[in-house]
């Protein structure tokens, strides 16, 4: 996936990337709007008293659609709005942090047809503010918990529909 103009010049000063590769016996189509499905995200981050607080409150989110969550983390509640920049049906879609806690937040979504289901795909690229103490972060703590919420998240996905 090529990169957008929102965020390319971003993509050099990158501190922290991960992929993610999930298989699922659902279709790309399936899979595609579930990973864009407001109630089935809220649903896996249930954990983290993950709500919508502002955009597109319910249903699939769209193309330059807005939504803004709410959730706990590190025992701090966070606000983060994101806005779908890319989308290529049923292939892909890019959501990115407009506001929010990080200095910047990209997470890319693709579906790959694999087998009888789908690969789905997620790249994630991401920088915490505070400079020098903000890459420490990233480094000890941020790039495995957000790994970890992006598998459990998968793993909810995966499982819908079987």
């Amino acid at each position: 996936m090529q990169a957008g103009p929102r965020h390319a010049d971003r993509l050099c000063d990158m501190s922290v990337s991960f992929e993610c590769a999930t298989e699922s016996v659902l279709a790309p189509e399936r899979l595609f709007d579930l990973a864009r499905d407001i109630s089935a995200h809220t649903d896996s981050m249930s954990g983290f008293r993950e709500t919508v607080v502002g955009g597109v409150r319910s249903g699939v989110i769209g193309l330059q659609e807005d939504v803004t969550w709410r959730a706990w983390h590190f025992g701090l509640p966070l606000r983060m709005t994101s806005r779908i920049t890319a989308m290529s049906p049923p292939r892909s879609f890019t959501d990115e942090q407009t506001r929010g806690p990080f200095r910047y937040f990209i997470h890319e979504h693709e579906f790959r047809p694999h087998g009888k289901g789908t690969l789905m795909i997620d790249r994630v690229s991401f920088a915490a503010p505070l400079g020098f103490l903000g890459r420490i972060a990233e480094h000890l703590v941020l790039a495995k918990y957000m790994q970890r919420l992006i598998e459990q998240r998968n793993s909810l996905l995966q499982s819908i529909d079987r």
